[in-house]
């Protein structure tokens, strides 16, 4: 809940910039659904190998994706 919190009200006050907010935002929403999968689809007691997959899934495609976009890392 305090995460919700902190990117709901914290970060959407004028305390930020709009890209070092939405950078934070979404490192706070990767955080978060690492937590709901682990937790309440189990992840945390699967073998190595599934577990590697998801994290790397949450860190590298999506999370770095959507924000290289934002940034404009792959702008001609």
């Amino acid at each position: 809940m305090l995460a919700t919190w902190a990117s709901t009200w914290w970060l959407s006050k004028d305390a930020f910039s709009a890209r070092t907010a939405t950078v934070l935002i979404m490192a706070i929403a990767a955080f978060k659904v690492r937590l709901v999968l682990l937790h309440f689809m189990e992840l945390a007691h699967a073998p190595l190998l599934p577990r590697a997959i998801f994290e790397a899934w949450v860190v590298v495609v999506v999370t770095a994706a959507i924000l290289a976009v934002y940034l404009g890392v792959f702008t001609a």
